[in-house]
């Protein structure tokens, strides 16, 4: 029988309660690279469900946190009502290819990182512009690590914990080395913004105070990461 620490009705009321806090959180962190369209209320009333599904399925004998679990749970939820909205307009999944792409070309024909400038000379458009498509596709899209082809929670579940099939866990235990071993290769201010980002949950705003640069320039800067990132772990992306 599954250890479900949260059966009763006053269990599940009690811990709604007491994770509103972490639904919230989790829904500002998401907004911070949303467009304006997209309302906070929204994103917490979608996470409000997710968190009721983990206190549905939680099992405690699996060794994780319950918040670990939940704030999985919560965030997918919210990024399933964002899909569910199909508010990106097409050129903006285009460019985000295009990009994708001219910075697979260049770095498999120098054998190195590739710079801004090189990017948006492979493109044939000015550097402005280049960084106005990155700031397009960071706000028009969420582009993070689910869209190389495994789930984001593989960065967030311990070795041990685990709520999937055996097959699933060995995938996704290959998976998280072969990012590791991806995003160490990153330049190393990308790689700075992708560990504040995702490990340290800093939004765009309190990064860019870290680094000393403007909101903007890290949402580039992310942008680039993960096309880089995408470009580079094509055989996960399926």
């Amino acid at each position: 029988m599954k250890a479900n620490a949260y059966n009763t009705y006053q269990d599940k009321t009690r811990v709604l309660e007491e994770h509103t806090v972490l639904v919230k959180r989790i829904a500002y962190h998401l907004l911070a690279r949303l467009p304006a369209s997209v309302q906070v209320d929204d994103l917490i009333q979608a996470g409000m469900i997710g968190l009721l599904e983990a206190s549905n399925n939680f099992d405690s004998s699996k060794g994780a946190s319950f918040e670990t679990f939940a704030g999985i749970r919560i965030r997918g939820s919210m990024l399933d009502e964002i899909r569910r909205g199909d508010w990106t307009p097409r050129s903006v999944h285009k460019n985000s290819r295009m990009v994708s792409d001219a910075i697979k070309t260049l770095e498999s024909e120098l054998g190195r990182d590739v710079s801004d400038i090189e990017v948006a000379e492979k493109l044939d458009i000015s550097l402005n512009q280049y960084h106005h498509i990155l700031n397009e596709v960071s706000t028009g899209k969420i582009l993070g690590i689910d869209d190389l082809g495994v789930s984001e929670d593989v960065l967030q579940i311990d070795d041990g914990e685990s709520f999937n099939s055996p097959y699933q866990n060995i995938e996704k235990q290959i998976f998280k080395k072969a990012l590791a071993n991806c995003i160490s290769t990153l330049p190393e201010r990308e790689a700075l913004v992708l560990s504040l980002y995702y490990d340290e949950e800093l939004n765009l705003k309190e990064i860019g105070s870290v680094l000393d640069v403007s909101e903007s320039r890290v949402s580039q800067i992310h942008s680039q990461a993960m096309h880089r990132l995408k470009s580079r772990m094509e055989t996960w992306q399926s």
